[in-house]
């Protein structure tokens, strides 16, 4: 989400994250901004705030301050009535806030009897609108899954924008699932998104869309209402010019391949990926990165049967014993996962199988079909990468609910000429301890360590 906000004119100026790992690649890839590597539920507007003064003054230097003098939000079960907005020590006069958006989790959807909010799974939604409240931005979007539309679910969604109405903010009754695919990008990726306004404010449209899905999609036959509209781009549009990894032994240790070993892109798409074409929409900061080498090419090593049974699978069918969908080049892909975080076994989600070769493909290929620019770069590792892709919002659809937003915001976007340049790219190789001492935070940041309790006899 932050790059699509980014392609659509704005300066994403701090993140809020738990995961090490992902704050690191974050910074790596908007080293412009603040990041705080910390669950939502222990960061205060008042911290935003103060990060948000180092970004606009350009002090880089206390970027990511001890995690030991942070001012932490009371627990949710202490908080009397709605809100209580923690005293706000002495900061310089700021710009107002265009919008807060993220993508908080929401795994309490029991509704037994009792309220969506007093499921402490929610609170990271609770604490979304504590932050709403304290920072007063004019606009904030909310991704989340599909799901949360769907049955008692919607219960959920009622209380969210009751919630919101007692802070003063208006959110879109009639909230949409958009999909990915109708907004330019090779996959069937549907999410739900919420656009939120500052009481008197206009709200934001949500985006028409501007692609359809091809013919061979599953789906296609519901997309007959969109009309002449143009297709999406296609697996073998986005990933055709990309090498094929099991040729270069040293993507067995690397995932770096030098991109003269890339072919020539076959579709607009991408070659705007790569660079090679201006997209007139994206007004995102160009990257002084060079363009000499592809990151995420790294190799998976396949049994020779698990290939042979790969290469006799039919496109568009699903392999009888991974379950692995082997993806048609003139199809696009189904919605990739993240699959699970350490503390249930750090399995990686199922990873589509390449059309022409016997292998799944790999996170370069992912990020592709995500519509990532190939200057992008996720972590090293494959569990890191896929689940860095699985659990973010295509930039291209994020562009497109941005737009929006910005439209309404009534400035319009411009072109900056300022290159921005990443960080130590060492950083993409670091471990979850590495990455948890680089930003002083426990290294059981998403793994915490279970309490023992003391049983009944004792």
């Amino acid at each position: 989400m932050s790059l699509g906000f980014e392609m659509a004119g704005f300066d994403v100026a701090v993140a809020v994250e738990i995961d090490p790992i992902h704050c690191l690649t974050h910074q790596y890839n908007f080293p412009q901004g603040a990041v705080l590597c910390r669950s939502a539920a222990e960061v205060t507007g008042a911290e935003i705030r103060q990060q948000l003064a180092q970004v606009l003054q350009g002090d880089r230097s206390q970027i990511n301050p001890d995690r030991a003098g942070l001012i932490k939000s009371p627990e949710l079960a202490q908080l009397p009535g709605l809100f209580k907005s923690p005293e706000s020590p002495e900061l310089p006069e700021l710009p107002e806030i265009d919008v807060i958006f993220g993508g908080p989790p929401c795994q309490g959807f029991s509704m037994m009897g009792k309220r969506a909010f007093d499921d402490p799974r929610n609170a990271l939604m609770f604490h979304f609108a504590r932050l709403v409240q304290e920072l007063q931005p004019k606009y904030f979007v909310i991704e989340n899954v599909r799901g949360m539309t769907l049955g008692q679910h919607r219960q959920f969604l009622d209380e969210l924008i009751e919630l919101f109405a007692t802070i003063g903010y208006q959110i879109e009754a009639n909230y949409r699932v958009l999909n990915a695919a109708h907004f330019g990008v090779p996959q069937d990726r549907q999410r739900l998104f919420l656009l939120g306004a500052r009481s008197g404010l206009p709200l934001p449209a949500y985006p028409a869309p501007i692609t359809r899905r091809p013919a061979l999609s599953k789906s296609a036959k519901r997309d007959n209402i969109l009309g002449d509209l143009p297709r999406c781009p296609t697996v073998a549009e986005a990933i055709a010019d990309l090498p094929n990894v099991d040729a270069y032994e040293s993507l067995r240790e690397s995932d770096w391949l030098a991109t003269e070993h890339l072919g020539d892109p076959t579709s607009d798409y991408a070659q705007q990926l790569r660079g090679l074409l201006r997209d007139s929409a994206d007004f995102s900061y160009p990257r002084s990165t060079t363009r000499s080498h592809l990151s995420g090419c790294l190799r998976t090593d396949h049994g020779a049967t698990s290939i042979a049974r790969f290469q006799a699978t039919p496109w568009g069918e699903v392999d009888r014993i991974s379950r692995f969908l082997k993806l048609h080049p003139d199809g696009i892909c189904n919605t990739l996962r993240a699959g699970t975080p350490s503390n249930r076994g750090a399995f990686t989600s199922p990873r589509p199988i390449h059309p022409h070769h016997g292998r799944c493909i790999t996170v370069r290929e992912a990020a592709r079909l995500h519509s990532y620019p190939d200057w992008f770069c996720f972590h090293g590792t494959k569990w890191h990468g896929m689940r860095q892709i699985g659990n973010s919002v295509p930039p291209l659809l994020a562009r497109a609910v941005a737009a929006e937003v910005r439209s309404v915001l009534g400035n319009p976007p411009t072109q900056p000429e300022r290159a921005i340049a990443p960080f130590d790219r060492a950083w993409l190789t670091y471990t979850m301890g590495q990455a948890a001492d680089f930003y002083t935070v426990s290294r059981h940041a998403i793994a915490p360590r279970q309490r023992q309790t003391a049983s009944p006899s004792s």
